[in-house]
């Protein structure tokens, strides 16, 4: 049986030019880059370069960008870093209520010590509206955190039209960039953000691995402290050989992003073709055009998704009901909810998140499984039953 990964916005494979480029950093170039003797200068340098490389890629200076462990740190850091240095000047923020729970977790924190947070709607696509951030900013207001484009449904929101409205009021941006870093063009100057957090293991890169850029001139806390690595504001030794892969992986996607962006593109819109087509009771969920190359999510009436997850497993097929993160819980996506599905059909949602490694002898195997499995699960299903009886009447 075949097996076919179809969950690369949960995590992706590392390429092969990413673990040569940081093997010698597990092994004969293993000295920290805090010491001063040969091996450690050897990591300083491999570290240099790879910040100054990230940098250009994101449009930014080597000196605003700061590495951590990941998305998760690298969001907790932003939102509670800025929190802290600008309390004393408001304790408003303002965010969407479709963010990763890295964010949204935050911002809970946040309220629970003194803080004012404001959540705002998103349309039926998953977009937030600049007009509805210009009309929540405050005179208290410090910070807006919105994400680039969500984890679960694909959209990508209109992060440069929300940064000139934070510029002009000024009040601080963070943007979680982590599913659009590597995937879409990300230029930190035209976006207009103040601060932008991204994880490696997002395009192809290592796990355990990110950044934050963090413009010249803003204020921040750290969130980690202990040495003076990271020019003192990120405690640490650094993660030498994940850095070097990260700069690299980010590399071979910004290289390749234009190739690959339209295969994917191709291959994305002949699954939702597909599975539109062959099947009934079946929605779309996200913007139908503004979405990430790689993201396919479904809602299918009557099922249940986890059951779909496990029938799709058995096939060889890996995908996912929404973030990575959440998959344990038994509630339904918050994303789905805020962009007005009800609780019984947010349930039955399949995300396809596709690679520049899937072809369309995959897609074809997925399209022929899905619809008897779908028929299966309905077949089960007392909604499904009753949905005919008064379609029948």
């Amino acid at each position: 049986m075949q097996k076919i990964y179809f969950d690369n916005a949960a995590t992706t494979s590392m390429k092969k030019e990413v673990i040569d480029a940081m093997m010698p950093y597990f092994t004969e170039s293993f000295g920290n880059p805090s010491s001063i003797y040969e091996i450690a200068r050897e990591n300083k340098k491999a570290l240099d370069e790879s910040r100054d490389k990230i940098a250009k890629l994101l449009g930014a200076d080597s000196k605003e960008i700061y590495f951590t462990s990941g998305g998760t740190e690298s969001d907790n850091w932003a939102i509670k870093g800025i929190a802290d240095v600008y309390k004393d000047k408001g304790n408003h923020i303002i965010t969407s209520s479709i963010e990763h729970h890295a964010v949204l977790h935050t911002c809970e924190y946040l309220e629970k010590n003194g803080f004012e947070v404001t959540y705002l709607p998103v349309d039926e696509y998953g977009q937030v509206n600049p007009k509805d951030v210009e009309k929540a900013i405050k005179d208290n207001t410090i910070l807006i955190t919105i994400m680039y484009a969500n984890n679960e449904i694909g959209t990508i929101q209109p992060i440069e039209e929300i940064g000139k409205i934070a510029k002009e009021k000024g009040v601080i941006f963070h943007t979680d960039a982590v599913q659009a870093v590597g995937h879409i063009p990300v230029d930190v100057k035209k976006a207009n953000v103040d601060l932008l957090s991204l994880s490696g293991h997002k395009f192809h890169g290592p796990k355990g691995v990110g950044a934050l850029y963090i413009r010249k001139g803003i204020k921040i806390k750290p969130l980690l402290h202990g040495g003076a690595q990271e020019r003192g504001r990120r405690g640490g030794t650094e993660n030498v050989p994940g850095i070097v892969g990260l700069a690299k992986a980010l590399e071979l996607a910004v290289e390749n992003m234009e190739e690959n962006n339209k295969k994917m593109i191709e291959l994305r819109d002949y699954i939702i073709k597909g599975v539109t087509e062959k099947i009934e009771h079946v929605k779309l969920n996200g913007h139908p055009t503004n979405r990430l190359p790689n993201n396919i999510n479904f809602t299918f009436d009557f099922i249940e998704g986890e059951s779909l997850l496990l029938l799709l497993d058995m096939k060889g097929i890996y995908a996912s009901s929404g973030s990575a993160c959440t998959s344990g819980s038994l509630d339904p996506s918050h994303v789905l909810l805020s962009i007005g599905l009800p609780h019984e059909r947010a349930h039955g949602s399949l995300r396809i998140t596709i690679g520049d490694e899937n072809t369309k002898a995959e897609a074809d195997y997925f399209l022929e499984v899905l619809p008897s499995i779908v028929q299966r699960l309905r077949d089960m299903s007392p909604l499904y039953e009753e949905y005919k009886k008064q379609k029948n009447r």
